[in-house]
């Protein structure tokens, strides 16, 4: 059912409108409004102005394919199959993150209904499935078509007007304060025998500055001009405008600030390039020159950059003698600086299936607080006791030996012989800190070639998980200092662990928000069948546990019981686990954000 929103300002002056004769006095006098002031209705300047003012619904089309209509907030979606509330426009970044985490996956997004949808007109209309919203999305013009909606100037707020009736008296004041508002006065222009705006008025353009308008034939031409003077963004590729204000001078600004960015992402012709990459730095400098490092800075090579152009048509030019899967003429993307993990982002793209990704951390050669990892794999040898690509793997490696030197070199022996590979460090993908290895093309030892989040380091063991940027399937890789013996291997021992004793949340951390005293009091008993209680003696939550990927991962699942059902996921990792304490750790697949929970033993 449709609803014709009101605008309360014209209500709460109806009285004012209900004037008699034998209300005036001979002091009124009859005001003849200036022309140049002067709002006509039915006229190009305030069809102009309506167009200016009606309700844009491009920015939400990554839901709806919809520029004439935008979703009201709140509005529930599954993406990908991961449930969000969108409560504004910024958690809209949510779902495009989920869109961005893979390439080759198929994207789709489930609204949950009904919700409420926004018209041009700023019409409301409740919608109960699909097929009713897919009547609306019907009448809208086509994607990225050029509609009435003037999105490149906006008025600034509050104006000023004046109604008159057919005597020329004025009988009306009116403050107009956002959009709504405007579109309903201009509606209403026909009710008055005349409508002045109080000028000058101040006019918002595309680049963010502003213009002094002092007339309605000014304002016509201002209208005029600023339409079709920007993208308006009105098509369905949700991402599209990730650098529509971007210049030359940005690209350089954020691409020579840190030295030694890596290859996250390169795909040429449906090809997965990256791994040839591995250990391999680029430093790109102002004087449009550039240096890539690689074997520890052993090797070298030199080459060039440029950027040239604008907005989302800003090419980005790399020629580096050698490196063919690079040189290119690449059309920027996006620029991104995530503040959550203060990692940088410089993503390139050829046409929709080339793609090329910096990343940096802007601590040089990926080296952040590595100390612990350096120090435990640089001692002594070490055995691969778990290996998990799709299948269980670790039997391929059970008869090597791995010494990793403080030169960044390694090893990998049998009884065939010795392997050279190479090791560093790096910023994880979704931890803080990775492992980069490559110990070249030689089977098995092809299969560790990767850059591994790290999720637990100790004298004794090192736990490294990687994450494909293909369908997202996930790897497994484990270290100990004795040799793998075909029996249980890793962290199979936490379910034993677990299930010994009771155990409290000792933290829980949902991004940066510590939600820990949610948990005070509470007991939680692990029981080996699977199932999980948590009580605080008045309130007994009832769950399901279980341990998998050899003690790699952890599935909790406390129904809707608040506030275990926070705890509620099939993949959270082991960071570490001791017989006193287990940390526990999940970054969404949409965001990004991470959440932690610590428990420790009664």
């Amino acid at each position: 059912m449709r609803t014709r929103l009101k605008s309360i300002y014209f209500l709460a002056s109806l009285a004012l409108l209900i004037v008699t004769a034998s209300c005036r006095t001979e002091e009124d006098l009859s005001i003849d409004p200036p022309a140049e002031e002067t709002l006509v209705a039915n006229t190009q300047t305030a069809a102009l102005m309506q167009n200016v003012v009606m309700n844009d619904g491009s920015s939400d089309n990554i839901i709806d394919n919809a520029s004439c209509l935008s979703i009201q907030f709140p509005v529930t979606v599954t993406v990908n199959g991961t449930t969000l509330q969108i409560d504004n426009e910024d958690d809209l970044d949510d779902i495009e993150d989920i869109f961005d985490e893979f390439d080759d996956d198929d994207d789709n997004i489930v609204i949950s209904y009904p919700i409420t949808i926004v018209l041009s007109d700023f019409t409301t209309v409740v919608i109960n499935s699909d097929d009713e919203l897919e009547d609306f999305v019907e009448d809208c013009f086509e994607d990225n078509f050029d509609d009435d909606d003037i999105e490149c100037i906006d008025f600034q707020y509050p104006i000023t007007a004046a109604a008159f009736n057919e005597n020329n008296e004025q009988i009306l004041s009116i403050t107009i304060n956002n959009d709504f508002e405007m579109y309903n006065f201009i509606d209403d222009l026909d009710e008055y025998a005349a409508v002045t705006i109080d000028f000058p008025i101040t006019v918002i353009l595309a680049d963010g500055t502003t213009q002094i308008v002092n007339n309605i034939q000014e304002l016509a031409m201002v209208i005029e001009d600023a339409d079709d003077s920007c993208d308006e963004d009105d098509d369905n590729d949700y991402d599209d405008d990730d650098c529509d204000n971007c210049t030359t001078d940005l690209v350089t600004d954020f691409i020579t600030q840190c030295t030694d960015w890596y290859i996250d992402e390169l795909e040429r012709n449906d090809n997965d390039l990256e791994d040839n990459y591995l250990g391999y730095f680029f430093t790109f400098n102002d004087d449009n020159t550039l240096l890539v490092t690689w074997d520890n800075g052993s090797q070298t090579e030199s080459g060039t950059w440029s950027a040239t152009g604008s907005g989302n048509e800003i090419v980005f030019e790399i020629n580096i003698p050698g490196f063919n899967d690079i040189n290119d003429a690449w059309t920027l993307h996006e620029i991104d600086n995530d503040d959550d993990d203060n990692e940088l982002e410089f993503e390139l793209r050829i046409g929709d299936d080339d793609e090329l990704e910096f990343k940096n951390t802007c601590s040089g050669s990926g080296n952040v607080d590595d100390s612990n990892l350096v120090n435990a794999l640089t001692s002594g040898d070490w055995y691969v006791t778990y290996f998990f690509d799709d299948t269980d793997e670790t039997a391929d490696f059970s008869d090597y030996v791995f010494n990793f030197a403080t030169n960044n070199t390694a090893t990998a022996t049998n009884s065939s012989g010795s392997t050279n590979g190479a090791w560093s460090t790096v910023s994880g993908d979704t931890t803080p800190l990775g492992l980069i290895l490559n110990f070249g093309t030689s089977i098995p030892l092809d299969e560790l070639e990767d850059d591994w989040d790290v999720l637990e380091v100790t004298n004794d063991i090192i736990r490294l998980k990687d994450v494909s940027g293909g369908d997202g399937s996930e790897d497994f890789l484990t270290f100990e200092r004795t040799p793998y013996n075909g029996g249980g291997t890793g962290n199979d021992n936490l379910i034993n662990t677990l299930s010994d004793g009771l155990w409290f949340v000792a933290s829980y951390t949902e991004d940066s928000d510590d939600q820990t005293t949610d948990y005070a009091g509470y007991e939680l008993n692990f029981d080996s069948n699977g199932t999980v209680t948590a009580s605080n003696g008045s309130t007994t939550n009832n769950g399901t546990w279980s341990v998998f990927n050899s003690g790699n991962e952890v599935m909790l699942n406390f129904g809707t019981a608040m506030p275990f059902q926070e705890l509620n996921d099939d993949d959270w990792d082991v960071i570490s686990s001791s017989d006193t304490e287990v940390v526990l750790q999940d970054v969404s697949g949409g965001g990004g954000g991470t959440d932690t929970l610590t428990l420790q033993k009664l």
